[in-house]
């Protein structure tokens, strides 16, 4: 199975998007679960998108305050109740999965975070739902939380892109594989150096992919990239672009080339 983010770019009325994703190849989508950047339709994706014949692998939950999860203040309670609404609203759309994105580097997990977390875990357990920590300038918190919150909802969203440019020294995937619930790929090139398609960058995609199939993750090759640097190509060319190179590297990741 091969998904992608839904917002890669272009200003397009989302049917038309997920009319496009779906005649490029894509199975399925992973949706941004947020009324940010100007996506005030976010909670009528699910059923767009299954009209257009796609799976909904998982919602990315909102990042602007992702700082807020271990403040001892009403931004912090604000944040957490906004992660148990998310759980929630998986549980009601029938996605098994959200994205979440701790805290970075300079805001050090500590008692009331890990708390809210097991609160969050519990909600998860209760509904079915998977949380899945995404990989950032967040490392320490995400080990921290990963290796003390014992949940089998509570999980990793390996992101390769952000790995290679902020831990490339870390072995994220034999550390934490076994936990694996989503992947973001993208490549490292491009003027942001991130959200490039795969191939345009310099991470090492047979490498990367045989580590991801070592895992025994059972879910889709899911791509992350945005058209930042793809202007000249039209949305029906970035998404055909898009979905070969998703090929190739399903074709690394199980060993088919």
């Amino acid at each position: 199975m091969i998904t992608i983010y839904d917002w890669f770019g272009y200003e397009l009325p989302i049917k038309e998007r997920y009319r496009l994703i779906k005649e490029a190849g894509f199975d399925g989508v992973l949706l941004w679960w947020s009324d940010g950047f100007g996506r005030n339709d976010y909670r009528n994706g699910p059923q767009i998108a299954r009209e257009a014949g796609l799976f909904i692998e998982n919602i990315h939950t909102p990042v602007q305050n992702q700082n807020n999860l271990w403040l001892d203040n009403l931004d912090g309670e604000a944040l957490t109740d906004c992660y148990l609404q998310c759980v929630e609203d998986c549980a009601e759309f029938e996605i098994p999965t959200m994205v979440v994105h701790l805290p970075n580097e300079n805001y050090p997990c500590n008692a009331l975070g890990l708390d809210r977390i097991k609160r969050i875990a519990e909600k998860a357990e209760q509904l079915g739902v998977n949380v899945a920590l995404e990989n950032l300038h967040n490392f320490k918190n995400l080990s921290y939380v990963l290796e003390r919150v014992d949940s089998l909802r509570i999980g990793f969203c390996y992101d390769c892109c952000h790995h290679h440019n902020y831990n490339s020294g870390d072995d994220l995937l034999s550390m934490y594989g076994s936990q694996l619930m989503a992947l973001h790929l993208h490549d490292n090139g491009g003027s942001r150096t991130q959200h490039q398609l795969p191939f345009d960058g310099t991470i090492d995609w047979p490498a990367t992919m045989k580590k991801i199939a070592v895992t025994n993750y059972s879910g889709a090759t899911a791509l992350e990239p945005m058209n930042w640097d793809y202007k000249d190509l039209s949305a029906e060319e970035f998404l055909y672009e898009a979905f070969e190179k998703a090929k190739r590297l399903e074709a690394l990741r199980f060993n088919k080339q």
